[in-house]
């Protein structure tokens, strides 16, 4: 399994998607498929509780370090990496843990949960880059 080269691409196409977080931190949220690139613009979670704060934890997860040609990786986290841990998001608020642009590689897997079920909603916006 190879990633994509972004420069020969057949289609980008945007998206959106959004999850109401449950009480599981390491819930499946998106697996990358072969032969695409997914592009993550941003990631913005809300807490919808008119009274109580929560707490986001979201990870990618099935980080091989590979991709990089002719970049040697020193100590390279290979099975997941935290982008939120346990975060806390106020009572009708919203929190950014997103706002430039990374890369999931295929196999790669967008995992997350919350401290209190169906309290948290992420939204992500994104883009699928496909060379098949």
């Amino acid at each position: 399994m190879a990633n994509p080269n972004i420069v020969n691409v057949t289609s980008i196409i945007g998206g959106n998607a959004g999850w109401a977080l449950t009480n599981t931190a390491t819930t499946v949220l998106l697996t990358v498929a072969a032969d695409v690139i997914v592009k993550i613009n941003s990631l913005i979670v809300t807490n919808i509780h008119g009274t109580n704060a929560a707490t986001v934890s979201v990870e990618i997860n099935g980080l091989t370090g590979t991709g990089i040609t002719g970049v040697a990786l020193t100590n390279p986290l290979t099975t997941q990496v935290r982008i939120a841990s346990t975060m806390n998001v106020p009572a009708d608020d919203s929190l950014v843990l997103i706002d430039k642009p990374i890369y999931l590689l295929e196999g790669d897997i967008l995992r997350g949960g919350a401290s209190a079920a169906t309290t948290l909603e992420l939204f992500a916006s994104y883009e699928v880059i496909n060379d098949a």
